[in-house]
């Protein structure tokens, strides 16, 4: 696995993780859309890749929190990728790292 920075507006690769630990890369890094879907927002706060067994629940928890707000579009909650950024942001300056 790379564990390299990406700049905004990339969504790092995806990642599958093999019964064995391994990562396996399955979609490499792509442009990011500015509205992301539950997947895309996952991807982009990387969750898939550290060891939790429900990263999309981890998401929805964070938005129930009140952490990160999801817009309603139809059906489905999406997630502006400015929020996603806010949220970093906020989690960083609380870090005591």
């Amino acid at each position: 696995m790379n564990d390299r920075f990406y700049p905004p507006g990339i969504l790092p690769p995806l990642y599958r993780r093999e019964p064995d630990g391994r990562l396996i890369e399955i979609a490499p890094a792509m442009p990011c859309p500015d509205l992301l879907t539950e997947e895309e927002a996952v991807r982009y706060l990387r969750l898939d890749i550290i060891d939790i067994e429900e990263p999309a629940e981890t998401l929805r928890r964070y938005r129930k929190q009140g952490l990160i707000r999801g817009t309603q579009v139809g059906k489905c909650v999406r997630y502006r990728r400015a929020e996603l950024e806010r949220f970093l942001d906020r989690i960083t300056e609380t870090n005591p790292r």
